[in-house]
């Protein structure tokens, strides 16, 4: 049998440490990671600080070069280390992990855009793979799933509330007037839905008995309100749950049970170097995507 090309070997280590979290090279690789986003983060919101930035401007901007450069040899490697290179570009992490990396080049030709550094937070989620937490995005997943079921009435109610402080502002400009900072309508719709949403910043108050009593009702409405959206979206989750476990029921009782799908079982983070799927069992040889031998 041919011995494997050594770049090839090469292509495999670098894969296995970039990509997997179940090694100890894998894991530390992805906490040092882990740790050098949260630091790029600290960084930038640190040299917003005026104060700060006058006296530590230089240490910063040298630390975030170090750090960017670190993530641009992370990409380079992620790309050269998978079969479909395409594929991992396009991608989620992929997208989020090139976003990460532009905005300090970007900022040697635009002015400020290295704040955006902060779509590194974003690249926090590899803590999933980390803690093998992906198991529990089933979980996830059934709340989405109750989300999209009822927006239909989440929508209904949203514009409800819509033409409801549009009433109630038209009414309090008509009640207040000018003279007491209901300028116009718009502004006095922005004073219902401050009001309403029980936030209260203060900058527009009602000053005649007439108006206080329309934005003591508005005040006592706000609460009730508040409590809408949440129980749509409970009642339906809990529909979804209940057909989860009648669905469980009638499979436990069937005579050829339908296999749990790969995100409900014991999975970890072995990632397939051909089509770079995640989430297999453990032990398991080939991938359950496209079929690929996990071991080269």
């Amino acid at each position: 049998m041919a011995e494997k090309k050594p770049h090839i070997d090469w292509k495999i280590k670098v894969h296995d440490i970039i990509y997997e979290a179940e090694t100890p090279a894998g894991k530390l690789f992805d906490i040092i990671l882990l740790i050098a986003i949260l630091a790029s983060i600290l960084l930038v919101m640190l040299e917003s600080v005026e104060s700060l930035d006058n006296q530590y401007h230089a240490f910063f901007d040298i630390s975030e070069w170090v750090i960017t450069i670190m993530f641009s040899i992370e990409y380079i490697l992620r790309i050269i280390s998978v079969k479909k290179p395409l594929k991992y570009i396009t991608s989620f992490y992929g997208v989020i992990d090139l976003l990460s990396t532009l905005p300090k080049y970007l900022s040697l030709i635009f002015v400020g855009t290295h704040a955006l550094v902060a779509f590194r937070a974003i690249r926090l989620l590899r803590v999933f793979r980390i803690l093998k937490l992906v198991r529990f995005l089933s979980a996830s997943n059934h709340l989405a799933t109750a989300l999209k079921a009822s927006r239909a009435k989440i929508l209904v109610f949203v514009l409800t509330m819509l033409i409801t402080t549009i009433i109630l502002g038209t009414v309090m400009y008509l009640v207040e007037g000018k003279e007491n900072g209901f300028d116009n309508i718009p502004k006095s719709v922005y004073w219902c839905i401050v009001t309403l949403t029980t936030v209260g910043f203060g900058d527009i108050t009602p000053q005649t008995p007439l108006g206080q009593v329309i934005a003591s009702f508005v005040m006592i409405m706000g609460y009730g309100i508040i409590a809408v959206p949440t129980g749509i979206v409970t009642a339906e989750y809990a529909k979804q749950d209940s057909k989860m476990n009648d669905s469980d029921d009638k499979h436990k009782h069937s005579v050829s049970p339908i296999p749990p799908h790969p995100s409900e079982i014991d999975t970890n983070s072995l990632s397939c170097h051909n089509c770079m799927q995640e989430g297999h069992k453990d032990g398991a040889k080939f991938c359950f995507n496209c079929g690929h031998d996990l071991n080269t």
